[in-house]
């Protein structure tokens, strides 16, 4: 089964994999490259250069911005929050575009915040409403402001 994308998605890129859904009123720029069998919810952007892997799930109202790439498997929560400026600055084109790196399996809560050139291991959680400002390892839960590392995971 092709891509399916509905008619009020603005989806400029071709590099859509098999089986991928792009509901209402989302913008994919041409340079960004969606795997297979992804679901991408109404209102997202999706910058240019923005690699998602096959069956990940983008809930409502996230933008991955220039730099991300986010691995297999992972969960996005809705209103998750991506950077790739340090030092954003009006009207700034000479920023440093940091990378941020979301591995296999990882889940990004609701409203979580995370600061650009970070790395969240493969299957770790990062709780609804964190703010991240370091890398997580692989299979931690993550909450607060800023996020540290829970005893255990949420029931």
């Amino acid at each position: 089964m092709n891509a399916q994308i509905h008619p009020s998605a603005d989806v400029a890129s071709e590099a859509i994999g098999r089986g991928t859904r792009i509901w209402q009123f989302v913008v994919v720029l041409l340079g960004a490259k969606i795997g297979e069998d992804c679901n991408v919810c109404s209102h997202c952007f999706i910058e240019n250069d923005v690699v998602v892997g096959d069956r990940v799930t983008i809930k409502s109202g996230v933008q991955l911005w220039d730099g991300l790439r986010v691995g297999d498997d992972v969960f996005i929560g809705p209103n998750a929050t991506f950077t790739n400026d340090k030092h954003p600055r009006s009207r700034n084109t000479d920023f440093v575009k940091l990378t941020t790196v979301i591995e296999r399996g990882a889940s990004i809560g609701a409203g979580a915040v995370l600061l650009p050139g970070i790395r969240i291991g493969e299957n770790a959680l990062v709780a609804a409403g964190a703010v991240v400002t370091r890398d997580v390892p692989a299979n931690i839960y993550v909450a607060g402001n800023p996020a540290r590392a829970m005893k255990r995971g949420p029931s």
